[in-house]
């Protein structure tokens, strides 16, 4: 299992979620000054120094419960607030959307450049906060030194890493159905057409040699497909090229109709964005991914009942300690107050399960 693997998934998972937090915040028409703090307090929460700093270190994936409670805390680093249902299904889709790029990701190498695409969306959401920016930059900078010097192989490791962490998903969403990208059991589609990956050759001919290594004769077979040569190498700098469209913002382009309904689409599944009573200096969102109150509040009971859906594989992440440690303090970066620094430190397994109890 690749110990690279825990950034990439935090990047993308949290790319999604701005990808549809935003495209709420515009349908909603909500103002601008509110749309840019809570945008701004997430990304500035995600690529804060201290947060990637331990992200960054060598370590095993967490299990799902973990993830969730992570990025729980990520969201509400913001005004916005959602209930524990909504939580979930906000999870679902971001997590599907993450495996379905995963899934068509034409070189396992080419996982850098997904993860690029969603960190310069982000950067084109903070473009006018130089602060927040500068984050994204220096975190993006540490990410390419790290990720640069990985072998075929270990690319090899890590994307069979991620797909073992999203196999058990299999949770049916209406854009991907209405795309006719997902299948009615919840797999995703493969298509036998298209260009190839940077540097694969058309299949199709098969080229035979001698002994001094002269071709002497050659045979085609049929492929079963349709391919065509492949596509450029996308660029894996600060800025350029990515090539690949994986892991780009697919609501942002309204000018089709095909976007247009996808927007409708997360509408019916997100629901609506309603302010609660919070302090008049700051307004509160509360997002519900259901159409109504009354269908979250089933939801979350069911949820108590029943077994959630990618609970196929049940992980106890806390049974390592030297895991619940690093977790423990990268949650640590979402709380409210700072810690004094003569506090003494307590069991951190028991202080993460009572956070996760608390959430």
């Amino acid at each position: 299992m690749s110990m690279r693997s825990l950034p990439l998934v935090f990047i993308n998972l949290g790319g999604e979620m701005l990808y549809i937090l935003d495209q709420r915040l515009q349908a909603h028409n909500t103002s601008e000054d509110n749309s840019e703090k809570v945008i701004n307090d997430i990304v500035g929460t995600l690529f804060s120094k201290a947060f990637m700093d331990e992200l960054l270190k060598p370590q095993q994936l967490y299990s799902h419960r973990t993830m969730k409670t992570v990025l729980n805390r990520l969201a509400h680093a913001s005004i916005m607030r959602l209930n524990p249902a909504s939580m979930d299904r906000l999870y679902e889709l971001m997590l599907m959307t993450f495996k379905h790029q995963v899934f068509l990701c034409p070189r396992p190498k080419d996982l850098l450049l997904i993860s690029y695409n969603h960190i310069d969306t982000i950067r084109q959401f903070v473009k006018d906060t130089p602060v927040v920016m500068n984050q994204v930059d220096e975190a993006h900078r540490k990410i390419i030194e790290i990720y640069s010097s990985l072998s075929e192989g270990e690319f090899q490791l890590l994307r069979q890493t991620l797909l073992i962490f999203v196999q058990d998903m299999h949770v049916r969403v209406s854009l991907f159905l209405k795309s006719q990208i997902q299948n009615p059991n919840g797999g995703f589609t493969l298509s036998t057409s298209g260009p190839l990956p940077h540097g694969i050759d058309v299949p199709g001919l098969i080229r035979m040699f001698d002994s001094k290594g002269r071709e002497v004769r050659r045979s085609k077979f049929p492929t079963g497909g349709s391919y065509s040569s492949s596509i450029r190498e996308g660029s894996f700098e600060l800025h350029g090229d990515r090539v690949i469209t994986l892991g780009t913002n697919v609501y942002a382009n309204t000018t089709n109709l095909l976007a247009k309904e996808e927007l409708n689409l997360l509408a019916r599944l997100m629901g609506s964005m309603k302010a609660e009573n919070m302090p008049r200096a700051e307004t509160g969102f509360r997002i519900n991914m259901f159409t109504t109150d009354q269908m979250e509040e089933e939801a979350g009971t069911l949820d108590e009942a029943e077994e959630p859906v990618f609970g196929v594989i049940n992980i106890q992440a806390m049974q390592d300690e030297q895991a619940a440690t690093e977790l423990a303090h990268i949650a640590g970066q979402f709380t409210e107050q700072e810690e004094q620094p003569d506090k003494p430190c307590g069991n951190n397994r028991d202080e993460l399960l009572a956070m996760m109890d608390d959430l």
